[in-house]
């Protein structure tokens, strides 16, 4: 397959290559946009069309828009807060950073918010938000002469009215507008209603009622933490119960009673040790005393000078004082008692100070022995008492650790109670005295003048949308279009050689409307219509450098492409200047050739492969041009191959001897089969497209089921161009300058 690559060389010099590139960038970018102009002048009248359609609607909807007032209530988030009492809040205030402003905006467009407002204000009544009960207008009117009438309230199922209730909803949602003002802490809510009064009632609703939740929330929150806290209270107070009773039951059970913060078995101990201190220095004191006396009387003393003798006022006074000891007696029953040692010993003084002073010192000795052995039974009974309330404190000690666990655990009990009663004393006072994070700052007032629809703003939003519906039209049409409208079409979407244009022939010449244009060519040879078949040929002859091309094949993906009159016209053109030329028809079921020459041979291709007449028979000449053509006679039998017998390629290479050029008018590629056995037979396939009309797909797949049968393809003709728009759109195609040329030629 030849390609043609028109792109210019550019060459670069050491010194000269950055310029030089930098105007071939230049040049690229000119020829882009002068592309994209042409393209918008192809497709002008799509784009008035589509853009004249689009601005009619934008200004239809817009004067029959229900005009609609905008009213705004400004709401500001307040980061002081007034303190009635000097007490955390169950619910904290709002800080006011930027986060919790976009918070409280989302807040306020919330679903529950508008369900509020929605009830507050039976908006669900309403014919503007609830369009179940609206009266039908314009086209709806005329519809609902054929519908069934809608339910009413009571005639709708519970899912049928919530559905209708939320449609409510969304409704007004969609009139609501909520937006932060700029960084401030100022939140406008905007609501459009048909009603200027209606817009503003509603936005103030919405600013109410918002607050109102605000302080409901914190009511709530008080509410719920005091119930919690009051449950909480009983069951600690059960808990500190529990705990303090455990610890008294313990002290108890183990005898841990204490008195004056003292464990009565330390002060016991206590006791016991002093006691014991005592008893024995009076042990030590009482056999010290015996062990003396009895030392005296060993040395055979009357007992006079026994220490306790001498030191007794008893023994000193016993005679002397007689009646002095009556009295002490007397005094010593009064003070002491009849049981009193002293008293005991008086009187027996008193009874044998006369007779018995010897039995009263033996007796005074006795009484020494007797009191070191009470001494001695005191202090040894006092010993064991002090042994086993030291095994009792043992084990009180050990007892004292399970004790002081409970006395800690009812200490944390009720410091936790303690804890939890305060807190709820604090939240008890709060209630009633909630404040809102919030204020309204301005109510909304009713507007005077309507927010939509805007007309000026409208119109251009319409024109600006037109124009780009428009563009956006071009685009897609030339996106769409898969048909091939210029040279370099041809060459860069097929890859192939573009060998020129046929224009169509009312385009080129006005007085030959209505005219055929096989006569065209020869009435007017010095036309452009005619040049146009001579540059044909010309791109013919040279299709294989280096390679005469006689034969050449003329084809087309589809039917319609005006292949028979390619065919007659350049076998005319090519007559005309001088050259021996014949057109042979290929196109065995359809007999173009013979339709448009309007004769009907007698013997023709059929009978001259089958041998029932000659080529000379067969051939017609063309008296105007001096053309030969070999028609298609008619005949109710069509062999299935003829083109690749042995007598098609005789009759060729006798054609090839007698003629200068032979055309072979072949049939369409895509629906027979015919040609792809013929056209390896020829020199070149010159292969037609009928001009932005043949699409691309169809002629890549011609060139498919031609790639495999060894053809050279010589290049693509467009064909029925109409040079008059070439000239104003088909930039990249040198019939984009006949406006320039034409009257070089001779019409």
């Amino acid at each position: 397959m030849n390609v043609y690559n028109p792109s210019p060389v550019v060459e670069q010099s050491s010194t000269g290559g950055a310029p030089a590139m930098s105007q071939f960038a230049s040049m690229a970018g000119q020829l882009e946009l002068r592309r994209l102009y042409t393209a918008f002048r192809r497709r002008l009248k799509l784009f008035s069309a589509v853009a004249a359609t689009v601005l009619v609607l934008a200004i239809l909807l817009t004067l029959q828009a229900t005009p609609k007032y905008t009213a705004t209530a400004n709401v500001m988030l307040d980061p002081r807060q007034e303190r009635v009492t000097n007490v955390q809040e169950v619910l904290s205030g709002l800080p006011a950073d930027t986060a919790v402003v976009d918070t409280e905006v989302e807040v306020l467009r919330s679903r529950q918010l508008a369900e509020r407002v929605v009830t507050a204000l039976k908006l669900d009544q309403d014919p503007e938000f609830n369009h179940a009960i609206a009266e039908p207008t314009g086209v709806g009117a005329v519809t609902a002469l054929f519908q069934r009438a809608n339910p009413t309230a009571a005639q709708l199922t519970p899912v049928e009215a919530q559905k209708q209730r939320e449609r409510v909803v969304d409704a007004v949602l969609a009139n609501l507008s909520v937006k932060r003002a700029g960084l401030t802490y100022i939140i406008d809510v905007a609501f459009e209603s048909e009603a200027p009064s209606k817009a503003a009632r509603i936005a103030n609703q919405f600013a109410e009622l918002y607050l109102l939740e605000q302080m409901e929330a914190k009511f709530d929150a008080t509410q719920q933490a005091t119930r919690w806290l009051n449950s909480r209270l009983d069951e600690l107070r059960g808990q500190v119960l529990a705990d303090e009773a455990a610890v008294q039951q313990f002290k108890i059970a183990n005898n841990l009673l204490s008195a004056s913060g003292t464990n009565l078995t330390e002060q016991e101990i206590s006791n016991y040790n002093q006691t014991l201190a005592q008893a024995r220095a009076q042990v030590a004191e009482d056999e010290a005393r015996l062990t003396t006396a009895r030392a005296q009387l060993a040395r055979g003393s009357t007992g006079e000078d026994v220490g306790e003798a001498l030191s007794s006022p008893v023994v000193q006074k016993l005679r002397e004082q007689r009646t002095e000891l009556s009295a002490r007696v007397a005094d010593l029953q009064g003070r002491y008692g009849e049981r009193h040692p002293e008293m005991l010993k008086a009187k027996r003084e008193l009874q044998d100070i006369d007779t018995q002073i010897q039995a009263e010192i033996r007796r005074l000795i006795s009484n020494l022995e007797a009191k070191a052995q009470v001494s001695r039974q005191r202090a040894g009974a006092i010993g064991g008492s002090l042994g086993g309330a030291r095994g009792a404190l043992e084990a009180n000690n050990r007892a004292m650790v399970r004790l002081n666990e409970l006395q800690r655990t009812s200490e944390a009990s009720r410091t936790l109670y303690e804890s939890y009663l305060n807190r709820y004393k604090e939240t008890s006072t709060q209630q009633g005295i909630e404040q809102s994070d919030a204020r309204v700052v301005s109510k909304a007032k009713i507007p005077t003048a309507q927010s939509s629809p805007k007309v000026a703003l409208n119109l251009a939003l319409g024109l600006l949308l037109a124009l780009g519906c428009g563009v956006g039209a071009i685009v897609l049409a030339e996106m769409l279009d898969a048909g091939l409208g210029t040279a370099e079409d041809v060459e860069r979407r097929l890859e192939t050689t573009y060998l020129g244009s046929i224009p169509l022939l009312s385009s080129v010449a006005d007085e030959a409307k209505g005219a055929s244009p096989i006569d065209y060519i020869v009435a007017k040879p010095l036309s452009s219509f005619s040049e146009a078949f001579r540059n044909l040929r010309t791109s013919i002859l040279y299709a294989r450098l280096g390679e005469q091309v006689k034969v050449v094949a003329i084809t087309s993906a589809l039917p319609g492409e005006g292949k028979t009159t390619t065919s007659i016209c350049l076998g005319r053109a090519s007559a005309l200047q001088g050259a021996r030329t014949i057109v042979v028809d290929c196109d065995l079921r359809r007999r173009t050739v013979n339709r448009v020459l309007g004769s009907e041979p007698k013997a023709g291709l059929l009978e001259v492969l089958s041998g029932e007449a000659t080529l000379k028979d067969a051939v017609q000449v063309d008296d105007q041009s001096g053309a030969s053509f070999l028609a298609i006679s008619k005949s109710n039998v069509t062999p299935k191959d003829v083109f690749g017998t042995a007598a098609m390629d005789r009759l060729l290479t006798e054609l090839r001897s007698r003629y200068d050029l032979i055309i072979l008018d072949t049939a369409p590629v895509l629906p027979v089969a015919d040609t792809r056995v013929l056209a390896p037979k020829a020199d070149a396939v010159i292969f037609l497209a009928r001009w932005r009309k043949t699409p691309q797909h169809a002629i890549e797949a011609a060139f498919r089921l031609l790639g495999g049968t060894g053809a050279h393809l010589g290049g693509v003709a467009l064909t029925q161009v109409d040079m008059k728009a070439q000239t104003r759109y088909g930039y990249g195609d040198p019939g984009y300058y006949y406006a320039e040329y034409k009257k070089y030629y001779v019409s």
